[in-house]
């Protein structure tokens, strides 16, 4: 029987306009209802992972950063597992020595130097999981990371690596440059504190190798007194992997990729046509 749901956000819970559908949130809300802990997976930070939440009137814990920050259903923090700043500002050098645009995520929201850059990224998350979608209405929804501020932006990312009072969580990299990337994407690897993912066609996650969404998970459901063999985790791409091997019950997105979908044991619906609503009922 399944007594935890972990989904992810963006190409998941998400629809192709970054918003939580009524029929998602209906099933999220009967599963809570009888009992059934529903906690959040994402790549995002806390702040953006919530706005969207109380967009539509919902609450649960958050695994967020890609499991490097953990926080219950009040926004108490219950794990954290940072990049030191050392690594974190060794990170951003090799990056902007590639010509690599990179986002630092913090305790306290994600931080851009350049605010266009960073509706662009988001863009190239929603269209990798929502090919058919219009571009100009995406990147007219993730305008909303600058203009609500849920991105900040900053004049040098040494004012957070040198300030005591930032963890820095994750670092995101975007380049359409495949060439760029994939060195710069080489030479992190090299570092073995570090693990990269990605959850876009363009753009690289690069956290602590301890953050992981499912070793955040595996740790959320053991504190609950559950088991992982009783989970059920809803992903998309391969920032999923590590929470969709471990799950007792893995459901890949009908807009996953070939190689996300031959991982998991069941594939649902598209995040347009509800597939987190579908996942759900189909073990209430």
């Amino acid at each position: 029987m399944i007594k935890c749901i972990a989904s992810d956000m963006d190409g998941t819970l998400l629809n192709s306009v970054q918003q939580i559908s009524e029929e998602n949130k209906q099933a999220i809300l009967k599963a809570q209802a009888e009992g059934i802990e529903f906690v959040v997976a994402t790549g995002r930070s806390y702040q953006e992972a919530t706005y969207v939440l109380a967009q539509a009137g919902l609450s649960c814990p958050v695994i967020c950063v890609n499991g490097a920050e953990v926080r219950g259903e009040k926004g108490e923090v219950l794990s954290s597992t940072p990049i030191s700043k050392t690594l974190a500002r060794e990170v951003a050098a090799k990056l902007t020595e590639h010509d690599v645009y990179h986002e630092i995520y913090t305790d306290k929201g994600a931080y851009s130097l350049d605010p266009e850059k960073a509706v662009s990224i988001l863009v190239d998350i929603i269209v990798s999981a929502n090919p058919e979608a219009d571009p100009e209405e995406i990147r007219t929804a993730a305008a909303a990371r600058t203009r609500d501020g849920l991105v900040h932006q900053i004049d040098d990312y040494e004012l957070l690596f040198s300030d005591g009072n930032f963890k820095i969580y994750k670092v995101l990299a975007f380049c359409f440059n495949a060439k760029k990337r994939n060195e710069a994407g080489e030479d992190l690897r090299a570092f073995a504190d570090l693990d990269i993912t990605s959850s876009g066609h363009e753009n690289l996650e690069i956290t602590n190798k301890n953050a992981q969404k499912g070793l955040a998970l595996e740790a959320f459901v053991k504190a609950k007194g559950l088991d992982m063999a009783d989970t059920m985790a809803i992903g998309d791409n391969l920032n999923d992997v590590s929470m969709l091997e471990r799950a007792g019950r893995s459901v890949a997105m009908g807009n996953a990729s070939y190689e996300i979908k031959a991982l998991c044991d069941v594939i649902t619906d598209t995040n347009d046509e509800h597939g987190v609503a579908q996942a759900i009922l189909e073990v209430l």
